[in-house]
C-alpha cells in the first residue's frame, strides 16, 4: 500500500485513506460520503491554486480540476462544506469530536497503531496544504487594506463620518491582517509538517504587527504596481498622467502645479471616459434616484456630480440593490463603494489647491505624493470592483454633454 504522506496524488491524502477502510470502519469513525468529498475538494483546490509550476492560468486550472471530479460528488461535498461555513456551531462541534482524547484512543484501537499513524500523518499533511493556501489568502488581501488605508488617507475625520456613523472605517484593516497572519504562523503552520507542501522561505515567514510600516512600504510598491497595470488595460495614456505627475514632481522648478494638474486631468480623463456624463445620469435614475448631492443645474441642464460620476464608475454602471444588514439599510450606495467614490472626489478637491497656489516646499511634495498614494490606492480598488461588476449595456452611443 502507498504511502499517503509522500504519495504524488494531488487529492486529499486523507480522503485517500478514508476510501480504503471498511465501511463499517468508516461509519463509526463518522466519515460519511458527503465529509470525505468536501475534504478531498478542499485539499484538491488548493493544491491546484497553489501549483507553482503550472504556467496554465488559474482559471483553466480550476476548469481542469472540477473536470477530474463527478458532478454530483462535487454537488455532495460543496453541500457538507458550506452547511459547516454557514452554521458556526455545527462546524465548531463537527471539528471537536475529533480532537478529543476519547476520540483519538477509540480510533487508536479500531484501526490499529499502524494504521492509525497513517491517518494521523495524512491529517496533517492535509492541513499543511490548507494552512499554506489560507496563509497566501490572506496576505494576498494586504494589497487592498493598504489601498483601503491610503485612499481613507486623504479623507478628513470629519469626511469619513459623512459616509459613516459608526467606527467601521477606523478599523485598522492592515493591523488586523498582520495579526491573523502572525498567528496562523504561530498556532498552526509552526505545528504541521511545511516540507511536504509548496511552501518558500517566505511563506514560512511569519508577519508580525511590530513590523507592520516595514510590511506596508513594501506592499504598498505592489499597490502601485497593481494599479498601473489596471490603468495600462484601462488606456496607456492615463498611465503617462501619473508617471508625468512624478518625474514633475522629482525635476521641475514647477513641480508640485504641474503634477496637480496631470493627476486631476487624470481623475476626470479615467471618468470621462468609462461612461458619459448621459450614460451617468441614466445610471443615477435606475439606481440612486433619491440620493443627495448627484446632480447640479447648469444653464438650465441637469449634469451629473463628480461624485455621481465615481460613483458610476466604482459600480462599473451596474445596480446598487443589495441586502440590508446591521450596518447597511441596503439604501443608496455601498460603504465600500460611496467611500472609494468620495475618496476619489476629495483627493481631486486637495489637488485644486496646488494648481495655482504652491511654494515648492517640501512639505507641500510630501503632501502631495500622500494624495497621489491614497489616490493610486482608490483607483486599484475601484477598478478591482467595477471589473467585478456586470456592466450596464446601453442602447445608444456615448453622447457627451456640455460640462
Amino acid at each position: 500500500m502507498k504511502d499517503p504522506v509522500v504519495g504524488g496524488d494531488r487529492r486529499s491524502l486523507v480522503a485517500e485513506f478514508i476510501r480504503r477502510l471498511d465501511p463499517d470502519v468508516r461509519t463509526a469513525l463518522h466519515f460519511d460520503d458527503a465529509a470525505v468529498m468536501g475534504a478531498d475538494l478542499l485539499v484538491s483546490l488548493c493544491r491546484v491554486l497553489m501549483d507553482n509550476t503550472s504556467s496554465q492560468p488559474w482559471q483553466d486550472r480550476l476548469e481542469a480540476f472540477f473536470e477530474e471530479f463527478d458532478l454530483a460528488d462535487v454537488e455532495t461535498g460543496l453541500d457538507f462544506t458550506v452547511a459547516q461555513m454557514q452554521d458556526r456551531d455545527q462546524m465548531l462541534a463537527w471539528f471537536n469530536s475529533f480532537k478529543g482524547r476519547n476520540y483519538h484512543l477509540f480510533a487508536l484501537r479500531l484501526l490499529g497503531a499502524a494504521e492509525y499513524r497513517r491517518l494521523i500523518e495524512a491529517f496533517k499533511a492535509d492541513s499543511a496544504v490548507v494552512a499554506l493556501a489560507l496563509r497566501r489568502g490572506i496576505r494576498a488581501l494586504m494589497p487592498f487594506a493598504v489601498a483601503w488605508s491610503d485612499a481613507l488617507g486623504n479623507m478628513t475625520e470629519q469626511q469619513r463620518k459623512a459616509i459613516s456613523k459608526n467606527d467601521l472605517l477606523g478599523i485598522e484593516l492592515t493591523r488586523g491582517i498582520a495579526t491573523i497572519d502572525e498567528t496562523i504562523g504561530e498556532k498552526v503552520i509552526a505545528t504541521l509538517p511545511m516540507q511536504l507542501t509548496a511552501a518558500t522561505a517566505d511563506d514560512l515567514s511569519n508577519w508580525r504587527p511590530d513590523n507592520l510600516p516595514e510590511i506596508i512600504t513594501s506592499v504598498r510598491h505592489r499597490v502601485v504596481e497593481s494599479s498601473t497595470k489596471r490603468l495600462e488595460r484601462e488606456n496607456s495614456q492615463l498611465v503617462r498622467k501619473i508617471r508625468g505627475a512624478k518625474d514633475a514632481l522629482m525635476h521641475s522648478e514647477d513641480g508640485i502645479s504641474q503634477a496637480a494638474n496631470s493627476l486631476i486631468e487624470l481623475i476626470d480623463r479615467i471618468m470621462r471616459e468609462t461612461f458619459s456624463k448621459r450614460e451617468v445620469l441614466a445610471w443615477i435614475e435606475d439606481n440612486l434616484p433619491d440620493e443627495p448631492d448627484l446632480t447640479y443645474e447648469k444653464d438650465n441642464t441637469t449634469l451629473p456630480t463628480k461624485r455621481a460620476e465615481a460613483l458610476c464608475f466604482v459600480y462599473r454602471g451596474g445596480p446598487v440593490a443589495r441586502e440590508a444588514n446591521e450596518h447597511d439599510n441596503g439604501l443608496g450606495p455601498s460603504l465600500i463603494h460611496d467611500t472609494l467614490a468620495r475618496a476619489i472626489t476629495i483627493t481631486r478637491t486637495s489637488l485644486q489647491k496646488f494648481k495655482h497656489d504652491d511654494d515648492g516646499t517640501q512639505e507641500e511634495k510630501d503632501q502631495l505624493l500622500a494624495l497621489l498614494t491614497g489616490l493610486e490606492g482608490a483607483l486599484l480598488l475601484g477598478l478591482s470592483l467595477s471589473h467585478a461588476s456586470s456592466p450596464v449595456t446601453f442602447d445608444h452611443p456615448p453622447v457627451e454633454l456640455d460640462a
